[in-house]
């Protein structure tokens, strides 16, 4: 099916429920058949897999998918293009329609309300809306049953942001590469959308972490660690961390001389492993640097 008739049913649909894409929601609806099969590649499906898609939005991705897994769970927080998935998928009976916000609930109540008590693998698949994206990512990467991996469509600069390497790193980086291997699968220009946003997209592979270098009960004091170190990115880290902590110039540069970092070093030049080196010598001193 080329894009352009996927276009004109995605309208056809969208008209006969008498719905338009909502803005407040980041609604852009995938309609390049083409990347549904690059989605699904990438995540590298077997008949066996449970698989949590998030926004199945008008159900495009999921008639991909379903053939290739034993399950779905599509979780869809509007709850008009719920009532057209419940039409449009009716005939699908591995998918679990549920109507929800993924930062309410956690894949572990997901995967028990229905049915799957005990199930501790699953993949996501989803195309995230722009202003979501970097919550969901850290909801699921931190969850009480984390997936084994993810594929997700997200705003470009993001998707860039989350794969940079040092000297290009930043806060969003760090904190999801602790937790997962990230990879670019490919980038998705915005007519491949309807409607088409104002920039363009990039799907993104994060395979999880088994056992992260920072304990996930851990991850929120670290993530602020991180981000106090980068609270004056431009500036050296003796003075950007120092800024961030309001600790004194000689508490950090102690610090950085203990984790063999030079003092000249700029934050987004740190790997992850320097930062988490950096964090737990700050928790061995037991958060008090004055």
């Amino acid at each position: 099916m080329t894009g352009t008739t996927t276009i004109m049913r995605v309208k056809q649909l969208l008209r006969s429920h008498q719905l338009r894409a909502d803005k407040r929601l980041g609604q852009h609806f995938l309609v390049d058949t083409g990347i549904h099969k690059t989605i699904a590649a990438a995540a590298h499906l077997r008949s066996t897999d449970t698989v949590i898609e998030v926004g199945p939005g008008t159900g495009l991705l999921t008639g991909v998918l379903s053939p290739q897994v034993a399950r779905i769970i599509a979780i869809e927080i509007d709850h008009r293009l719920v009532e057209l998935l419940q039409e449009t998928l009716a005939d699908t009976s591995n998918v679990i329609l549920v109507e929800a916000d993924i930062l309410s609930v956690t894949p572990g109540q997901l995967l028990t309300t229905h049915g799957l008590r005990g199930e501790r693998q699953y993949k996501v698949v989803a195309n995230l809306p722009y202003y979501i994206a970097s919550p969901v990512i850290r909801h699921l990467l931190t969850a009480d049953v984390r997936p084994e991996l993810m594929v997700v469509m997200v705003q470009e600069e993001v998707g860039r942001s989350m794969s940079a390497a040092p000297g290009d790193m930043s806060v969003l980086s760090v904190s999801v590469q602790v937790l997962a291997q990230v990879s670019i699968v490919r980038r998705v220009p915005a007519r491949a959308f309807y409607p088409p946003p104002k920039v363009d997209s990039m799907v993104v592979r994060l395979e999880t972490i088994s056992e992260p270098a920072v304990p996930l009960d851990r991850i929120a004091d670290f993530i602020e660690f991180v981000a106090a170190g980068f609270r004056s990115p431009r500036k050296h880290m003796r003075n950007s961390l120092a800024n961030g902590l309001g600790a004194p110039h000689q508490y950090v540069e102690a610090l950085l001389a203990r984790a063999g970092i030079e003092l000249s070093r700029r934050p987004e030049t740190l790997a992850v492993a320097e930062w988490v080196r950096l964090w737990k010598l700050h928790e061995t001193t037991g958060n008090t640097p004055c």
